[in-house]
């Protein structure tokens, strides 16, 4: 199993679900840091501390990036890719909010080219649907789908190795047709708080 794991939720407040995150290292692709919407302001000691566990169990850890679908600065990027990485150690790099048409391909190619520069081992761009094949020469994860189940399950999706799909409002149930993949239980408006069904806390 490799799962990709997108958990927006404060150590704090969640440390027996991170304390699952860690446990579970062999079964996973990376988690996605997030401390807020992105680096913040100012390094947070309780992502600081779960960072350095998840990378000593050997996890990638994927810094959160907002890119507005090419709207946000190159420079604003950049300094989110440096503080994930001086502030949590992050050793890949997560795009989140990434145009599937071909015309942003060559932007998000010298955000790839930052990113490594800035350290990234792994750069996975989230689309959310399908993108045009260009981005493959970007990044080496592409998000080509992310929703509910309801709307998964009705979907005939290409498949590839470099492909992941993230679905939530899953069952446990669920089986997704990517490699790399998550699927969790929760909906609604923050359905990256929850674990995936196969690391839910008792």
């Amino acid at each position: 199993m490799d799962l990709l794991v997108p958990y927006y939720e404060h150590p704090t407040l969640r440390p027996a679900e991170w304390d699952a995150l860690v446990a579970a290292a062999p079964l996973l692709y990376g988690v996605v840091l997030n401390p807020a919407s992105g680096a913040g302001r100012a390094p947070d000691p309780a992502f600081v501390t779960v960072a350095d566990r998840l990378r000593a169990a050997g996890v990638c850890v994927l810094g959160y990036t907002d890119t507005d679908y090419g709207r946000r600065p190159h420079a604003d990027v950049l300094t989110d890719l440096v503080r994930h990485r001086d502030w949590y150690g992050a050793d890949g790099a997560f795009f989140d909010q990434v145009p599937t048409a071909p015309e942003a391909t060559a932007h998000y190619g010298r955000l790839g080219v930052a990113a490594r520069a800035a350290g990234a081992a792994t750069v996975v761009l989230n689309h959310g649907a399908q993108p045009h094949p260009s981005y493959a020469e970007v990044a080496d994860l592409l998000v080509t789908f992310e929703g509910p189940w309801d709307t998964y399950r009705e979907l005939d999706l290409p498949v590839a190795d470099h492909y992941c799909h993230l679905v939530y409002a899953a069952p446990a149930s669920a089986r997704l047709s990517t490699r790399v993949k998550c699927a969790v239980p929760g909906g609604g408006a923050h359905p990256w708080g929850t674990l995936p069904h196969a690391l839910e806390c008792p």
